[in-house]
């Protein structure tokens, strides 16, 4: 196992290192974030010629990428335009962006793989197809149709819950968000599990167990449910990224001031350095995620850890 993980270690180094040059690139290079600094008014050359050396602005983009990158490893991931440094930000943001995905990831897993296998051990009966059939709606509609419609039925017109969310972000009142950024991932995990389920329950490892005379439940729980995990905990371990990423779209409808909103600033200002710095934490983020999956695949299947 350690020589496993050794090997998955050095091989997220050059990802990281491409991903967060592209990321860089893209940022920098597309647009002048000096321009974008003084919006419609011309800036002064001598000022604006400033700032450039300031923000090293002015030296080549491999070499402003060197610098940005020896200053993270510092843990400096700069100032933003208005003044504030990118970590502050990164504080404040983060915690209540992990807290909703937290929330998200919770109620893809349970509900997510509870349908799948129901579905999977009634394949072909009325409640498989209806399953299929929701989850096809469910994974058809923007997540922008269903957030709004959630919040105006549940928070406007029923008042089971508040439309939006305060500046605490607790959890209870982050459970209606969570449900519409896992809804999409909810549905696919779904599929995955009773796709694994049907499967796997005719396999002969299966029929071997129950012919031991075996209880049902533990033949499900301890064998077939675990064979049938490996794909759908490749999957949820991979959505742990997209949801912190993906969140803009929810965290603008409930107001929720994480990742998304700070993402959404920063391009909509052309705020370089907050964007540069919150998706290069993002990369990371992915990196470790799939690590993890990886070692999890590992202890589902040991075969893994000897190919």
């Amino acid at each position: 196992m350690g020589r496993y993980v050794i090997r998955r270690l050095l091989q997220m180094i050059p990802v990281f290192i491409g991903s967060t040059f592209l990321i860089f690139f893209m940022v920098y290079a597309l647009g002048d974030p000096v321009a974008a600094l003084f919006g419609d008014k011309a800036p002064d050359p001598a000022t604006a010629a400033r700032i450039r050396k300031d923000l090293h602005l002015d030296q080549p983009l491999w070499k402003q990428y060197l610098l940005y990158m020896g200053a993270i490893f510092q843990g400096d991931f700069g100032t933003a335009f208005n003044g504030q440094k990118v970590t502050e930000l990164m504080a404040a943001a983060f915690p209540v962006t992990l807290r909703l995905t937290l929330v998200a990831i919770v109620i893809e897993v349970i509900i997510g793989i509870t349908l799948g296998v129901i579905s999977g051990l009634r394949r072909g009966r009325p409640l498989d197809t209806g399953l299929l059939v929701l989850t096809l709606v469910v994974i058809s509609v923007p997540t922008f149709v269903s957030g709004y419609l959630l919040q105006f039925l549940l928070g406007v017109k029923w008042g089971w819950v508040r439309p939006s969310v305060s500046s605490d972000a607790r959890l209870d009142e982050l459970i209606l968000p969570g449900i519409v950024l896992a809804l999409v991932s909810l549905a696919y995990v779904t599929r995955l599990s009773r796709t694994s389920i049907a499967e796997n329950v005719r396999a002969d490892y299966v029929r071997t167990a129950i012919a031991k005379g075996l209880p049902r439940h533990r033949v499900i729980t301890r064998h077939l449910l675990r064979n049938s995990l490996i794909p759908v905990v490749t999957f949820i371990g991979a959505d742990i990224g997209s949801l912190m990423g993906g969140a803009i779209v929810t965290e603008r409808i409930f107001n929720i001031h994480g990742v998304g909103y700070q993402l959404y600033q920063g391009i909509l200002r052309n705020n370089a350095p907050t964007v540069v710095g919150f998706v290069t934490i993002l990369v990371i983020v992915f990196l470790v995620a799939n690590l993890l999956v990886d070692l999890l695949y590992a202890v589902l299947d040991p075969r893994i850890r000897y190919a």
